[in-house]
This record gives structure tokens, sequence and C-alpha cells, in this order.
């Protein structure tokens, strides 16, 4: 599968709620997206900013911690019929606009998969609800070979979705970073030594380099000055391993005893 970097996708979630707005009576054949790629490299933050900049809704849904009621509804009993209680949740307004993520999609076993069938490939539950049209419906979720919880996904469901695999680019990152203020020293560490900004080779049930883990670093370091240093190396090696995280502040001590 071909690789999407984040300014690429972001670009495909454009395209497609501007798609869905223009004609919304194709908003059951518009294909919702889903984005695939490993842990911690922005597949949620990509779409959450996007939605923030758009001024749209944004509502995240985590099927792994959900059951099968949380969607279809509760049934009561009312006299010899039964009436469903929706969640309060899902929009209302025909003519509110944003988007509806199913993060971690795959970790959630294929009973919940099930009952988010009729929700994301006909945008609705049942005859009670429909999604409003402005609304574009998104997943997320970590391949197998990420080594997280990852179930497989029904060929149903899988040929519903537009697939974009998602691959983090350091030059992107480092640039969103400095617009964000994040610390200098961890936008000039990764672009002197791109390698650290994402490797899964290494002990993953411990600290390990992401784009996620590199932003919590940066903010580890901005907030840390009062801490010791062996106390805040220890922080950014819990947060990005003891590799990328000797190699960090072995650039960083360099960079402090540098002239002026």
């Amino acid at each position: 599968m071909n690789e999407a970097s984040i300014e690429q996708t972001r670009q495909i979630l454009q395209h497609q709620l501007q798609w869905l707005w223009q004609q919304p009576e194709l908003a059951t054949q518009i294909a919702p997206v889903m984005l695939w790629g490993a842990p911690g490299t922005g597949k949620s933050t990509v779409i959450r900013e996007l939605c923030v900049q758009q001024g749209i809704g944004f509502i995240d849904v985590r099927l792994s911690q959900r059951e099968p009621v949380d969607l279809r509804g509760l049934p009561v009993p009312d006299g010899d019929q039964v009436r469903w209680l929706l969640a309060s949740e899902w929009p209302r307004d025909p003519e509110s606009r944003g988007i509806i993520l199913f993060d971690e999609l795959t970790a959630a076993d294929r009973t919940l998969q099930v009952a988010a069938y009729e929700f994301i490939l006909d945008r609705r539950l049942g005859d009670l609800y429909r999604v409003p049209p402005g609304w574009l419906i998104c997943a997320a979720g970590n391949r197998s070979e990420d080594r997280a919880v990852a179930m497989t996904m029904s060929s149903a469901l899988a040929n519903r979705f537009c697939h974009i695999e998602m691959q983090p680019d350091v030059e992107q990152w480092t640039t969103w970073a400095s617009s964000r203020g994040l610390h200098p020293d961890v936008v000039a560490f990764l672009r002197f030594k791109p390698e650290c900004f994402l490797q899964m080779s290494g002990n993953l049930e411990r600290g390990w380099p992401s784009p996620r883990s590199w932003e919590r670093v940066a903010l580890a370091i901005a907030n840390g000055a009062a801490l010791d240093p062996a106390v805040l190396a220890l922080v950014v090696n819990g947060l990005v391993g003891p590799g990328a995280g000797t190699e960090f502040l072995g650039f960083r001590r360099a960079a402090q005893n540098l002239p002026d």
C-alpha cells in the first residue's frame, strides 16, 4: 500500500469533506476514510486539528471501550412494542457539520465491529437515526505488525473504506513542532538525527521514539528546568527509550556547550 504523509492525509480528508458538503445527496456513496499507521503517528490528531481549523464538530468514538448497545441504543418497553433510546452524542441537527471518528477500530472485537456496520456502511441506526449529511465518517487503527492490539477487519467492512496508510514525515513534523513552539532542542535533534524520529525495532513495551513521544519530550524539557539533570534524563528515557534518549541528551549537552 502506498504511504501518505500527514499533509497528504489532510488534503484527502479536506477533499472528502468538501465533496460531502457540495453534494450531500451522495453521503451514502462517498467512502469513509480509514487511517492506518503505527501508534503515536498522529492519526487522530490530524482529524481533530482539521476539525478545529474548519470550525466543525468532532466526535471521537472508541469502540474497544463500548458495548454493542452503546451504538444501537437501549431497548425500552413501550406497551406491546420496544423503543430504542439512542446515545445523546450522535449529532441531530441536519445542518450541522463535522467528523465522526471510530478510533482504534482494529482494537475492537468482531462483535463490536459488526455493531458498527450499519452506522459506518449505511450512515444510520435502523429507522430511528440517520447521520446528518454534513458529517464525514472516519476510522483509525493500528496494523498487526505494529505489535499493538489489532483484530482482523472483516472483508465486508474493509471494502467500504478508502484506506490510507499514514507515514509521518520528520520534516513536516519539525515544521509543525516549530509552529507550535515546542522546545527547539527536540526540533534541532530530529533534524540532525532523523532516523530517531520513529523506531519500532526495540522494546515496544517501554518508551520508544514516535511523533507523540517526541512531543512529550519537548513538553518535559520545557517544563523540567527545576528537575535535577539525572531525573530529567530518566523522564526522557522513559518517553523515547534509552537509545534515542541517550543520543538526544548527548546532543543537547553538546549544543549547550557551543559558543553563542
